[in-house]
């Protein structure tokens, strides 16, 4: 892991020492790989460095995760991709494992000025200078189209996977119950729960190692403070329209169960024939079905 040349608070030496601690005790091999990538970066007007997963070689490639989840949730991809691209894996402001300052609002513009600031640094990491690949999960998907609108010089082409936000509108969490549902998330039967919910197939695929990185970054210091405050903005919703102008893929599991029905037609209605239903798939079709994640990225002829 890189250095970083200035002092750091408390709670970035916690985040730093849990990454660390991923990267040898985590059940999942893949997930030890991708904790053991992590690099963290000073950007400009943060306090604290940023987590950021750089490894494999080649034209580069940003990846976005989603609600409470972290750069570890692209550990079945970033192996598949990693020949073919040079992968920068962020956690998003807030979540993950990054350092909270607990005077920060937490937020969807907190989460995209981050993110420019990050594409502000990134030429001095790059392999190779030119566009950026962009693949963002669930609400990475809506963070995906937010920050392409903004910067639409800077990406190649945008794949969705089973994005979140796209349609609706804000909804704010009032004070308090804000903390209980923080409070609920935090229950190991609601995160057991919650992570078999968004596999297809849990009985086959969820196991001890799956259920430990599900709940990893609840050690973070600050985790409870900023989801509550997250919760307390609305989160991102309504971010689909106008669709940047770039070229377009989405892929949505037909055994999703994360993500009602009335917000998938709403998502058709919006993607129309960009949307492509994958079988045999939940809400995470980059650790359901990841080598078809990866055939269709290295697909771009089937991007419209």
């Amino acid at each position: 892991m890189s250095a970083t040349t200035a002092p750091l608070s408390a709670a970035a030496e916690s985040s730093r020492a849990l990454v660390e601690r991923a990267s040898q005790e985590l059940l999942d091999g893949d997930g030890q790989m991708l904790a053991a990538a992590v690099q963290w970066w000073e950007l400009p007007g943060q306090a604290d460095p940023s987590p950021v997963a750089v490894l494999g070689s080649g034209p580069p490639l940003l990846l976005l995760h989603g609600f409470d989840s972290s750069f570890l949730e692209f550990r079945r991809l970033a192996p598949l991709l990693a020949d073919h691209h040079q992968l920068l894996i962020p956690d998003l402001f807030g979540f993950g494992f990054q350092p909270r300052p607990s005077s920060a609002s937490q937020g969807p513009e907190a989460v995209l000025s981050h993110l420019e600031r990050l594409l502000e640094h990134l030429p001095e990491h790059l392999e190779q200078p030119g566009r950026i690949g962009l693949i963002g999960a669930s609400m990475g998907g809506a963070v995906a189209i937010a920050l392409a609108r903004r910067c639409p010089e800077v990406f190649e082409r945008l794949l969705l996977l089973a994005p979140a936000g796209l349609t609706g509108r804000p909804m704010p969490v009032p004070p308090l119950l804000d903390r209980l549902g923080v409070a609920f998330l935090s229950q190991p039967s609601v995160r057991r729960g919650l992570c078999r919910s968004a596999f297809a197939d849990p009985d086959r695929d969820v196991g001890p190692a799956e259920l430990q990185i599900a709940s990893y970054h609840l050690q973070t210091p600050g985790w409870a403070e900023a989801l509550a405050s997250f919760a307390r903005s609305g989160g991102f919703a309504g971010c689909g329209a106008p669709l940047p102008p770039l070229p377009l893929k989405v892929l949505w599991g037909l055994n999703d169960r994360i993500l009602r029905a009335p917000q998938k037609r709403a998502a058709l209605a919006l993607l129309g024939d960009r949307l492509q239903e994958l079988p045999d798939c939940g809400h995470l079709p980059h650790i359901d079905q990841p080598q078809q994640v990866a055939a269709t990225w290295l697909n771009p002829s089937g991007f419209r």
